[in-house]
């Protein structure tokens, strides 16, 4: 087994800054079916997933949870219904898990930015442009969409730093004719994307390094700088299997990987990364397969949305190959899929219940009543027979082709049409009339032995999707181990003529939809808030109302202020054309990049004030209520058509 082929498949490394969705759970559980495919198939696999755990957002999540990052980290990857235990719960067989917190991924991540420091593509320079605190992204102003981020959409805002670049504009040819072979990047709807929107407009060299945050991998030989999260994460495929480092030796052996990955991180994959490896001159990738989202409500799930979908709750509610199946079967794999729990039971009624739970029941249960659980040798041919054994012989390799080029929800369409013809040869052949004739005794052993067949090969087909229910219908159905190969998955008669079933529990019920939609809903429901409104003030004279100025102002900047949890400053266009600070006590319920180029409300003739010994020279307007005790604030925002200045009356 030592000359077995390698095929090496990673998931992207998931940013722990809470707890993962069924986004990510979908991500992953393709991951796993494909490299459960290339193991059936005879393949050395080795299978990566792992987490992405420096950055700026971490180090602020951890400050907001009165932590250190590194325990931050360690509780949502490694606590309670932590990354851990939900890739257990999804029946993951990774090979390998690796945290960019590991001291053999740090060691080796100093090494590689050394040796591209050396070879003359990272360079000290300035930075300064739009960055978007969540991708932990810079932008140029001609990359924003709509002034904003144009990877998630939201504010971003000035920053400058000294830092460290990649020489990211020296590898375009090389990485541009990568792009158009044709095999690399895949669907190929992202080819031309990644093309047209980067490759073309000019790719600029790329910060590599921070000042800003401590919450990274030291630059060893230039204290204060960290390295950028993208060289840090990218580089997780090959430091885990030794690059750089004397933790594994398994580089030579599995090196280059596919990388599936989301679509929203093709650019980072397809672009930076290839550009990288030529930098230290390794191999890029066989592939990186950029995959759709699962989208709720019309928008892609997100954690900052709170939009997401809890695969602990579905799993409990359907099962976990329920919901491994349901995943990869609905969706093509390069597009997007908007998610339903009434998509998810009807995928599971008809697909699981009706079609294949029901065959495996009705076969073998007809087993055990006409023959007493085993069959006799004796065989009869007859009508309707050829076309089921035609699909038994030809199934697996369709299905093959799809699997190859990373289309399992066409691989299952073809197993399947081999279950829905199982199932109308029943229909066909009608056993239970045959089972009356004691002379078609042989003809009926001869039936059931074909839809046991087609069984026993439709179930070896969909190990990688239900592993564990497979285990249990092939006990059922009386296949060994040997009837479980792939060898076999093309061959008729591999049971034992005188095979033995043991009809089992039922491995899909039917679910009643109505009933468990409001199941559902009764999970997801919270207790009504308590909401309270501050009373209204006494009495003012319209003369007192009027002295306040306030006035329409722009947002030009924003920032924390240091040694402070609640202060922000503003500076603000107020019409004047000289800029305005403010200090709001605010950063409890905004962070400074979402406010960038808002327009907002303040009081301007207020005396100033030194907050922090910060002048602050008016207020912002904003509206507070309190639910559960608790206060709950929206800052006054208007239309973006307002001009600054415009005074309130």
């Amino acid at each position: 087994m030592e000359n077995r082929k390698t095929f090496y498949i990673t998931t992207p490394i998931y940013y722990p800054s809470d707890k993962l969705h069924i986004g990510h759970t979908y991500c992953t559980v393709a991951t796993d079916v494909f490299a459960r495919y290339k193991r059936l198939r005879g393949y050395d696999v080795m299978f990566l997933t792992g987490t992405d755990e420096h950055g700026q957002k971490i180090e602020q999540k951890a400050k907001e949870a009165g932590k250190t990052p590194q325990k931050f980290v360690d509780d949502i990857v490694c606590g309670k219904g932590g990354i851990l235990d939900l890739w257990k719960l999804m029946n993951i067989s990774n090979d390998r898990f690796i945290r960019t917190t590991d001291d053999y991924h740090v060691a080796a991540v100093q090494r590689i930015f050394k040796k591209m420091y050396d070879n003359g593509d990272i360079y000290k320079g300035a930075y300064k442009g739009k960055y978007c605190t969540p991708c932990e992204s810079f932008w140029t102003e001609s990359q924003l969409k709509d002034g904003m981020c144009p990877d998630c959409g939201r504010p971003v805002h000035d920053a400058e730093e000294e830092a460290y670049f990649f020489r990211l504009s020296k590898y375009a040819k090389p990485v541009q004719e990568l792009l158009e072979s044709g095999t690399f990047l895949e669907p190929a709807s992202r080819v031309n994307e990644m093309i047209n929107n980067f490759i073309k407009p000019g790719l600029e060299d790329l910060c590599v390094s921070r000042t800003s945050f401590s919450w990274g991998i030291p630059v060893d030989f230039d204290p204060g700088h960290v390295v950028y999260v993208w060289v840090d994460a990218l580089f997780n495929y090959a430091t885990a299997l030794g690059f750089m480092n004397d933790r594994y030796d398994d580089f030579g052996k599995y090196w280059p990987p596919v990388n599936i990955v989301g679509k929203e991180i093709v650019r980072f994959h397809s672009i930076i990364w290839p550009a990288m490896l030529m930098s230290v001159g390794e191999p890029v990738p066989t592939k990186v397969y950029g995959h759709g989202w699962l989208v709720f409500g019309g928008e892609k799930m997100s954690k900052s949305k709170g939009n997401v979908v809890d695969p602990y709750i579905l799993a409990d509610k359907f099962g976990v190959d329920a919901l491994r199946f349901f995943l990869l079967r609905t969706f093509p794999f390069g597009s997007d899929g908007n998610f339903t729990n009434e998509l998810l039971i009807n995928t599971i009624n008809t697909d699981l219940a009706n079609d294949l739970g029901n065959l495996v029941s009705r076969t073998t249960a007809m087993v055990e009543k006409y023959f007493g659980g085993r069959l006799p040798a004796a065989r009869e041919s007859g009508d309707f027979d050829g076309e089921l054994l035609a699909l038994i012989a030809s199934t697996a390799e369709k299905y093959a082709a799809q699997m190859d080029v990373f289309q399992p929800h066409l691989a299952l369409e073809e197993v399947f049409k081999l279950i829905q013809r199982a199932n109308k040869y029943i229909d066909e052949t009608l056993p239970w009339a045959l089972a009356k004739d004691e002379s078609k005794k042989a003809r009926l052993a001869t039936v059931l032995y074909n839809l046991l067949e087609a069984l026993r090969v439709s179930l070896i087909m969909l190990t990688p999707f239900i592993p564990a229910s497979c285990e249990k219908a092939f006990a059922q159905i009386g296949a060994d181990k040997a009837a479980q190969s792939w060898d076999s998955a093309a061959v008729y008669g591999v049971l034992p003529a005188e095979v033995e079933v043991h009809k089992g529990e039922t491995l899909f019920p039917r679910i009643d939809t109505q009933k468990m939609l409001e199941e559902l809903e009764a999970t997801h429901a919270k207790p009504a808030p308590k909401i309270e409104y501050p009373p209204v003030s006494p009495d003012v004279s319209i003369d007192e109302f009027a002295k306040c100025d306030m006035r329409v102002c722009k947002v030009l900047s924003c920032e924390a202020v240091k040694k402070s949890d609640r202060l922000l400053k503003f500076m603000l266009d107020d019409g004047s054309g000289t800029p305005r600070q403010i200090l709001s006590g605010i950063h409890k319920f905004y962070e400074p990049e979402e406010l960038v180029g808002k327009t907002v409300v303040a009081i301007l003739n207020l005396p100033s004030r030194k907050m922090m010994g910060l002048e602050s020279n008016g207020m912002l307007l904003s509206a507070l209520r309190m639910v559960d005790g608790k206060e709950d604030l929206y800052l006054m925002m208007l239309d973006d058509s307002v001009p600054a200045g415009a005074k309130l009356c």
